[in-house]
């Protein structure tokens, strides 16, 4: 199963789980068509977000994608390719090499 988020103004709106079957060309599969899967059956723009990344690594040992899992209210930075938490404070601040934020 793959998993992708619908962005809207750079935010998460809401996160799905697709077939691998509805993502797959060949049996490999591939972010680009679960998006367009996505985007054909619920409108809006979509993409595709790993259940296993955290920090940059994933934890199964895959490549890890796009930084973080996507949640509802993250934000999508297309600059980093990264799903980003809200700052949970004020004086936190983003470890570029994660996209988590830290205390000070």
């Amino acid at each position: 199963m793959a998993h992708f988020a619908e962005i809207i103004n750079g935010v998460v709106a809401r996160v799905v789980v697709v077939s691998n079957a509805d993502t797959a060309s060949n049996g490999v599969e591939d972010g680009a068509i679960g998006a367009a899967f996505c985007a054909n059956l619920l409108g809006g723009e979509w993409v595709q977000t790993s259940y296993n990344t955290a920090g940059g690594i994933h934890n199964g040992g895959g490549t890890p994608l796009r930084y973080n899992y996507a949640g509802i209210g993250y934000t999508y930075d297309v600059a980093r390719n990264a799903f980003i938490a809200p700052q949970p404070y004020p004086s936190w601040v983003l470890d570029e090499t994660t996209c988590l934020w830290g205390a000070p």
